[in-house]
């Protein structure tokens, strides 16, 4: 997986632009890992491909525990990110969330998950 098939797949479960998408991962993925551990958030970085997994990592952490953000928090926090409306945030969220379900393992989907509010596995799957 790299950043241009994680686009690639957000642009086509949103209807985006592959441009719009790719801001839409980097501030998903960015927010993302601004809210699980520091511990999780190195676990992530390396699943992802460059430049993604390096901007995951750069991110300063100040907590070594999880610090979650509702749902709506966020989505918000993406479309503010991204200049995008609150409906192509949620979209994007959703599309970004269901292509890391797809492409990590179970187990490092599920560690990503235990440590988001339910809000963003039920997101993801609502995708399907």
């Amino acid at each position: 997986m790299d950043l241009t098939e994680v686009a690639r797949a957000v642009a086509d479960r949103t209807g985006l632009s592959r441009e719009e998408s790719a801001d839409i991962t980097r501030s998903v993925l960015d927010g993302l890992a601004g809210q699980v551990s520091a511990g999780e958030a190195r676990h992530l970085a390396t699943d992802l491909p460059e430049p993604l997994a390096a901007e995951v990592s750069a991110q300063p952490r100040r907590r070594t525990e999880a610090h979650p953000v509702g749902i709506d928090d966020f989505i918000r926090q993406v479309g503010t990110r991204t200049g995008q409306p609150e409906r192509d945030a949620r979209a994007g969220t959703a599309a970004v969330l269901a292509t890391l379900r797809d492409n990590l393992s179970n187990d490092d989907y599920r560690h990503l998950m235990a440590q988001l509010p339910a809000g963003y596995s039920g997101l993801a799957a609502a995708l399907g």
